[in-house]
This record gives C-alpha cells, sequence and structure tokens, in this order.
C-alpha cells in the first residue's frame, strides 16, 4: 500500500458531510486507489502521502479543505463543477465523482477557482448576510402591501411611505382595518425596522473594512464603486493575475457578449450573464450610477458614455459601463496601481 500511496501523483477529492471519497491516480493517469474516508480520518490520511496534486469540485466547505491539505504540503486544486460533469462516467456515484476530479484535474487548460485565505470568507460572510436580510426586509414588504391590498389599501413602493402608513395605524386613523389586521401588519412593520437596523450595522461595518484594506481603497477611487460594491470584490476575487486580461476579466464576471461564431461569420447575442450573480449587479448598479451622471452632464461634458446613451437604451449604456468599470478594477488589481481620471492620466 505505501508503494502505491508514493507513486500516486494526483488525487480527487469528492467533499461530503461525513463520509468524502477520494481517488489516486499516477502519472499515467491509471487508478492507485479509490476508497471512502470519514471526516475525522481526512487529514491524517493525507499526512501519510508524499505531496501530490489535490484536487475537488467547488463547493460548501472547498475552501476549507484546501486550505488544511494545502497545509501538509499538497497542491491543491478548486475545479468548477461544469468542468467536472463531462468526465463523470455512467451513473452518478461518489466513486465515479471522485475518479471524474481526478481526471479534469489532469487537463492543462482547466480553469481553477484560487482559494479563499479565512479573512476573505469572513468578508464572504458579512456580505452574504447583509443580503439575506435585505430580502427578509423586500419579503416583509411585500407581506405587508399584499395584507393591506386585501382590504382595498394600497401601498407605494419605498420606506417612506410605509412609514406614515405604520404611523397612521399606530394613531387609529384606519378603522375599517379589523384591529387584529393593524396588530399583524404593525408586527410586520417592528420586522422592517430591526431588519433596517441590522442591514446599517453590516452596511458600516464593511464601510470600515474597505478602508483598511490596499486594494479596496483603490478601488474605493473608481467612479461608480462604493463600499459594499469594493468589499465585494475583494471577497469574490482573491487573485486578479489569474485572468490573462481585462476582457477575459468581463467575461468571468458575465459582462460580455454571448459569442457564436459558424461559418466565418460572427454573432454576438446578448451578455452571458455567466459567473457570480451579486458582483455582476453590483457593477450594473454602478453602471446605472454613471450613466445618469453622464446624462446630467451631457450638455457640459462630452463623453461616450453619455453618447452611447443617446442612442442605445438606458440598461444597454448601463452594461457597457459595468463592463468598463470590471475592466478598471482588473487593471488596479493586477498591477497594483491607482485610477487617474481620462484628465490625469
Amino acid at each position: 500500500m505505501e508503494l502505491i500511496l508514493k507513486h500516486t501523483v494526483v488525487i480527487g477529492l469528492d467533499l461530503a458531510k461525513n463520509v468524502f471519497q477520494v481517488h489516486g491516480a499516477d502519472a499515467g493517469g491509471r487508478k492507485t486507489f479509490n476508497k471512502k474516508l470519514r471526516r475525522e480520518e481526512v487529514i491524517g490520511f493525507f499526512k501519510t502521502l508524499s505531496p501530490c496534486i489535490v484536487a475537488m469540485e467547488a463547493g460548501s466547505a472547498c475552501h476549507f479543505w484546501a486550505r488544511e491539505i494545502g497545509a501538509l504540503g499538497h497542491q491543491t486544486m478548486i475545479l468548477p463543477g461544469q468542468y467536472v460533469k463531462p468526465f463523470v462516467k455512467r451513473d452518478k456515484t461518489d466513486a465515479l465523482d471522485a475518479q471524474a476530479i481526478a481526471v479534469a484535474a489532469t487537463q492543462a487548460d482547466i480553469p481553477t477557482v484560487p482559494v479563499k485565505s479565512v479573512e476573505q470568507q469572513a468578508l464572504t460572510v458579512l456580505i452574504k448576510t447583509r443580503a439575506l436580510f435585505i430580502r427578509q426586509r423586500t419579503k416583509a414588504f411585500q407581506a405587508l402591501r399584499g395584507h393591506l391590498a386585501e382590504f382595498g389599501i394600497i401601498t407605494g413602493t419605498g420606506t417612506a411611505k410605509v412609514e406614515r402608513l405604520a404611523t397612521d395605524l399606530r394613531d387609529g386613523a384606519m378603522p375599517g382595518i379589523p384591529p387584529a389586521v393593524q396588530d399583524a401588519i404593525l408586527a410586520i412593520y417592528e420586522e422592517i425596522e430591526a431588519l433596517d437596523i441590522k442591514i446599517a450595522r453590516f452596511e458600516k461595518e464593511l464601510a470600515l473594512l474597505s478602508k483598511q484594506e490596499d486594494d479596496t481603497r483603490r478601488l474605493l477611487a473608481i467612479p461608480g464603486i462604493g463600499p459594499i460594491t469594493a468589499s465585494t470584490i475583494k471577497a469574490y476575487v482573491p487573485d486578479a493575475t489569474i485572468f490573462k486580461s481585462s476582457r477575459q476579466f468581463a467575461s468571468w464576471l458575465g459582462l460580455t457578449p454571448r459569442a457564436h461564431n459558424s461559418g466565418g461569420k460572427s454573432r454576438p447575442g446578448p451578455i452571458s450573464k455567466r459567473g457570480n450573480p451579486v458582483l455582476r449587479a453590483l457593477l450594473f448598479v454602478s453602471g446605472m450610477t454613471l450613466v445618469r451622471q453622464a446624462k446630467a452632464k451631457a450638455h457640459t461634458v462630452d463623453t461616450w458614455l453619455a453618447r452611447l446613451a443617446e442612442r442605445r437604451p438606458y440598461k444597454v449604456a448601463a452594461v457597457a459601463a459595468a463592463n468598463k468599470i470590471a475592466r478598471v478594477v482588473w487593471a488596479l488589481l493586477n498591477k497594483g496601481d491607482t485610477f487617474r481620471t481620462p484628465a490625469q492620466a
């Protein structure tokens, strides 16, 4: 068994909650072992191996295991699931999944996911928790407006309008609504107020963190990027150097046209919307901000974005601006440069 382990150069690790599957292969791709490991056996098993490539599929806890196994001297790889799936043979089993991961890891041009540090994962948790509270607040708003609509009261969107309505309920200005319903509406509104406090707390914490890192401070200088977007970029883009160009980075975010080339003819389609949807949405919002500013200053400043917004739909211009922002982000992170306006460049 020791001789078999010595000849193992790549291992596919199928992660799980309790029972893991490992598939080893030698330099020729031949199987050296395929076995199950319980959670408490994983670290001990990899301690017995000579340094080799350990690949795993992107998913829950993959960054934790990549850090732990990497600390033992192994080269760890995190592979996107869509690039592993083509190598799965026949039916789906843990053994075949581990084998597919090992085979995919040997492909020369296989894309990999950078391993996040503990600090980057902590930042990701803050961002996701804030997003969770925002979703809960949105659902509470929708429930509140829906319940009131059942009694003929239509409430407009926006916190201020709902706040006025809650004040009217407390003052007894809506006698047509049953007391039980009034209590339910006020309970929902109190939940919205509590969520607002939580969201504000996380936004304040993210704003403070964005001023402590060199990368995020430089990102804040880019027009349209605020503390939340800068922190999200830092959390989800651990290493910008893995992208060969700014276009590849924008493509990874799903902000480039979907390609369709056949018979020497190129027909670009809509943006692919691949990649991280949270980061893409934030950059799109940043793009909308730039479009509004460009249109407001169009009579005094002639910019490419203002001209684009005049002849193309608003959202098309916003996507173009988001693409531009993404390319600037790549340049700053990849080259360690600082942002300069075109007039200063």
